[in-house]
């Protein structure tokens, strides 16, 4: 997980049960010579396909680089959990932005959600779309904070939310880990790699050329800016940065604001469909609400996928398949002879508050960043958030802007161990309750 964009070009997707379950797909052309554009997109995940596609749909003209394969990095990795909102609360964006811009942010995110399930019915997007999210609670305290924070949205941001006491809760979820649950009907849950390969053919259905294996080496700031790759260059009259966490010296100022973190998924053996529909009756994606969380949902073929231990130190967990197991069993101790066929893992970025980290580097230079493991949704409200600007309409745009972002403390050399440390505080919280 710490090799360079360029020993890493073209190469195939990270072997995962998403990879194994979708169709291969050809290699798109790397770029080669020089070309110019209306827009160039840095990245061919959620956010850089969304913002091509929305660009897209209002006539312009999208070149997209990325540096492996679509939906390579996170977008093709995640937990596939689609849920309104951000990586931080709403009481955050509160502090940071005061309450009419926080819920002008949350009512954005709401757009947001009825974005992506538009365009999975608009554009014909095959990626196994299931209704549902519970966010679920361990311990009283968790509990407290998880039922405030409902009332909170419901009473203040209008959003319809349902609480599940531990008898309603287990009617749905066979596990004895958790007192109780808010669940929100209008999240739900997807296959994150066949979302990102829609996106991309939506977005070329409408003229976007995308070039796989083109790492971008520089960006050339100025009237007409300009991405360079090994091989080729485009120039445009806007760039869209949405590289995330593997950026990697493109644009040091937005870097420094973000932190990649490591996260695991686990694919289980098949139990089939009886055995699994007992587990999830409803089909819904749960997480619990611990600062270390874990997420799960259902395959289409009856698996568990089961994701979580995130590594601070982006240093793979050890006897990583053992861990994710034994977490496995925690919930569901039911599964005690069932273990993990496939561990796979990959970066999120997170920002120092959780909060989206939008704006524009120049006039002509946009960006989005800092989905804090909350993007599937968000993704693709960015993209559009851009897409708009880009078409003079900056509204949406400039009340992200006003979200503050510090730099992560102690700067290349120490802003990872001196997270790791405070993390291990969060997560002896989570423990003693």
């Amino acid at each position: 997980m710490s090799e360079s964009p360029m020993s890493l070009a073209g190469q195939a997707h990270a072997p995962s049960w998403y990879a194994e379950s979708v169709p291969d797909t050809a290699l798109r052309a790397p770029l080669r010579g020089d070309h110019a554009t209306d827009v160039c997109v840095l990245g061919g995940g959620y956010t850089g396909l969304s913002a091509a596609l929305s660009l897209a749909e209002r006539g312009y003209r999208v070149t997209v680089l990325e540096a492996q394969r679509v939906g390579w990095g996170a977008s093709g990795r995640n937990g596939g959990q689609a849920i309104v909102g951000y990586g931080c609360e709403v009481d955050t964006l509160e502090r940071l932005v005061g309450n009419a811009d926080a819920r002008r942010l949350f009512d954005f995110s709401r757009e947001g959600m009825a974005l992506l399930r538009n365009r999975l019915s608009h554009y014909a997007i095959d990626c196994d779309w299931r209704d549902g999210h519970a966010s679920v609670a361990i311990n009283a305290r968790q509990e407290r904070a998880l039922r405030s924070g409902m009332d909170t949205l419901v009473e203040r941001y209008d959003y319809p939310l349902q609480w599940w006491d531990r008898q309603q809760l287990c009617s749905q979820l066979d596990s004895p880990r958790y007192r109780s649950a808010m669940f929100d009907a209008a999240s739900g849950h997807l296959h994150p790699l066949a979302y990102a390969q829609g996106l991309a053919r939506a977005a070329e259905g409408l003229g976007v050329v995308i070039h796989e294996a083109s790492p971008v080496l520089d960006l050339v700031r100025g009237d007409r800016p300009q991405l360079r790759t090994a091989s080729g260059t485009v120039t445009a009259n806007q760039v869209v940065i949405a590289g995330n966490a593997w950026l990697q010296g493109i644009a040091p100022e937005l870097e420094s604001r973000i932190m990649p973190v490591g996260t695991y998924i686990g694919a289980s053996a098949p139990l089939g469909e009886e055995r699994a529909r007992a587990l999830i009756r409803n089909d819904m994606a749960v997480a619990d609400v611990s600062w270390a969380l874990d997420y799960f949902k259902l395959s289409t073929d009856h698996r568990l996928l089961f994701g979580g231990r995130a590594s601070y130190s982006a240093l793979p967990p050890p006897n990583l398949r053992g861990v994710m197991t034994r977490r496995m069993h925690q919930v569901f101790p039911q599964l005690a002879d069932v273990g993990m066929e496939q561990v796979w893992g990959g970066y999120v970025d997170i920002t120092r508050n959780r909060a989206p980290h939008w704006g524009r580097l120049t006039p002509n230079v946009y960006f989005a960043q800092g989905f804090s493991g909350h993007g599937v949704a968000a993704t693709g409200l960015a993209g559009k958030v851009i897409a708009d600007a880009i078409a003079g309409q900056n509204e949406r745009l400039d009340v992200f802007e006003r979200i503050p972002h510090g730099r992560f403390p102690g700067g290349k050399l120490l802003r990872t161990p001196l997270l790791v440390a405070a993390m291990s505080w969060y997560k002896l919280r989570d423990v003693l309750g």
